[in-house]
């Protein structure tokens, strides 16, 4: 009873789960492992799991033999398996050692999910115009780049700037990427979500009782980035009585935690990202000059996306192709004439608002046709419609045409919320056009 309950609960996980013994013969296949593989368990139970999956590691780097040998669990193992029509199939794995009721190591399991999709993503994200999840072919970009590479191995500030959504934390992580501290610990802070009080408590640490809720010691983030590097976010957002201690750091590298007269020294790498003007801000006294010219050592300017057009198109069908992938959409391409209004578009929120849009508009398509204009956010295709080889609308310029409009009422018999999708308007905007037209 209790071995049917718990094949119960490994039959209703998503992920695929094998048991073998200590022979590495399969005891256990679960009904998740064997839609991923093709395997029934009838086909599989009793015979060596080598030669059933074939996967790459069997010969060399089997993970039962492993935990079997070594006692240690195996977490996200990326290997292969190959499934019964002889397919390969990538996977992520993790491996655990079984026990008998005496404690006494009986086999191994192991728990795997299909990566093909991130794999595939991957390959995207490893195109020739991609610099560290950066896309762009534009000259300005390219210049970025180029600089990023010279400066990474450099311990010197930097302070990248920008409007929100142009990338200024893939920036940072480039340089981290790239750097000689790629190994050691990056540490991230929004100076913007962490409130006043508790600030220097998170970048500094403090010790127990030095305030109301210090309950036990604590290690700030700037030691936690001990010979690393830590990013600081929102930096124009920092409170003005923490600069000074911002500065300390950045003139000689100590500060003390918060209840604790004992002075630490530590060795990190700043980098700060803002989108606010700060020579704006020093000049209404919420900047420190001094802190000011401490971190803009370095400085990157990213631009926005109205500047640098011409990646729209590469931006829009890179994100196209990831998104196509996540949603399982077989979406070729996107549409001549919709790629000339995006490039028209002023991108407020640049290239974070046209991915979220791309992203909106492959999850509204609902056929394997090219991606059109009409799928976008209303605010960004405004009032532009599709014409007949895009769409289901009829031969309508606008919706708001009397006689279109009442034919297509009448052809869909009265739904209005199903003519208001057609239309590309909220049922709202449908009915005040047919108050006004004295419908009720």
């Amino acid at each position: 009873m209790e071995e049917q309950r718990t094949d119960t609960i490994l039959n209703s996980l998503a992920e695929g789960v094998i048991t073998v013994d200590k022979e590495f013969k399969i005891t256990f296949i679960n009904e998740a492992a064997s839609l991923m593989t093709g395997f029934h368990k009838d086909e599989v139970i009793g015979k060596i799991c080598k030669n059933v999956f074939k996967s790459e590691f069997c010969l060399e780097n089997c993970p039962i033999a492993r935990i079997l040998k070594f006692g240690k669990s195996i977490f996200d193992f990326d290997s292969q398996i190959e499934c019964k029509d002889s397919t390969p199939v990538p996977i992520r794995l993790n491996a655990a050692l079984l026990r008998d009721e005496n404690n006494n190591p009986s086999g191994g399991v192991i728990t795997f999910r299909d990566i093909s999709i991130l794999k595939k993503i991957e390959g995207i994200l490893n195109d020739e115009f991609n610099f560290h999840g950066l896309i762009s072919n534009s000259k300005s970009m390219k210049e970025i780049f180029t600089l990023v590479k010279q400066i990474s191995d450099s311990a010197a500030p930097v302070l990248i700037t920008g409007e929100t959504g142009t990338g200024k934390e893939l920036i940072a992580d480039a340089i981290q990427n790239l750097s000689k501290r790629v190994k050691n610990n990056y540490v991230k802070v929004n100076c913007s979500v962490i409130p006043q009080n508790l600030l220097a408590s998170e970048l500094f640490g403090h010790l127990k009782g030095a305030f109301t809720d210090a309950q036990k010691d604590r290690v700030g983030r700037f030691e936690l980035a001990h010979n690393g590097t830590i990013f600081l976010d929102e930096i124009g957002e920092m409170p003005l009585q923490m600069q000074p201690q911002i500065l300390r750091v950045l003139q000689d590298g100590t500060f003390e935690r918060l209840g604790e007269s004992i002075t630490r020294s530590v060795n990190v790498r700043i980098i700060t990202a803002t989108n606010i003007d700060l020579e704006k801000t020093i000049n209404e006294g919420r900047f420190r000059e001094d802190l000011f010219y401490r971190l803009n050592v370095i400085h990157i300017e990213l631009p926005p996306l109205r500047k640098r057009t011409d990646d729209i198109p590469l931006l829009t069908n890179h994100f196209l192709r990831k998104y196509s992938l996540i949603y399982k959409k077989n979406i070729p391409h996107i549409d001549d004439e919709c790629i000339e209004h995006l490039m028209q578009w002023h991108w407020p929120g640049n290239i974070r608002e046209l991915e979220n849009a791309v992203e909106f508009a492959v999850i509204r398509n609902k056929t394997d046709k090219d991606l059109c204009i009409c799928s976008f956010p209303q605010k960004i295709r405004e009032n532009i419609y599709c014409d007949q080889k895009h769409s289901e609308k009829l031969n309508i310029q606008t919706p708001f045409e009397n006689s279109n409009l009442l034919a297509l009422l009448n052809q869909y018999k009265w739904n209005k919320t199903k003519v208001a999708q057609i239309l590309g308007v909220d049922r709202t905007t449908l009915w005040r056009k047919l108050k006004s037209m004295g419908i009720k």
